[in-house]
């Protein structure tokens, strides 16, 4: 699988996810579902601005939630509905593993800001 065929199919499940209420969407919405315990996987887009990765990011680490490094927050912003958003929560852990096993296929890994994961995956 091409990196652009593992984005695709990331995004598709990203936009699944959010529909089926197995994602949340924006950095509110990802710290709820941090705090609260919930989360398993973030995507957060490297061209947020300074002020959005600060109020998310510690956090993650804090709670060892796995973060991967997304596409540009307008290509992930599209894939939920949104002209643009700076982070995905993905609070269902067999969507997490599905987006996991889409970037695997594609040896692609976006970099990960920490190896530790909620669900053991």
């Amino acid at each position: 699988m091409s990196m652009d065929a593992a984005q695709a199919k990331m995004l598709r499940l990203i936009g699944l996810g959010v529909r089926g209420r197995g994602a949340v969407v924006g950095v509110e919405r990802v710290r709820e579902a941090a705090t609260r315990g919930t989360l398993v996987l973030a995507i957060v887009a490297p061209d947020a601005s300074r002020h959005s990765l600060d109020k998310v990011v510690p956090l993650l680490t804090a709670k060892r939630v796995t973060m991967i490094e997304g596409p540009s927050a307008e290509v992930l912003g599209r894939a939920v509905g949104r002209e643009t958003t700076a982070a995905v929560g993905v609070t269902d852990p067999n969507l997490a593993r599905g987006i996991r096993d889409a970037l695997d296929a594609a040896s692609l890994r976006w970099p990960e800001r920490n190896d530790r994961s909620s669900d053991g995956t």
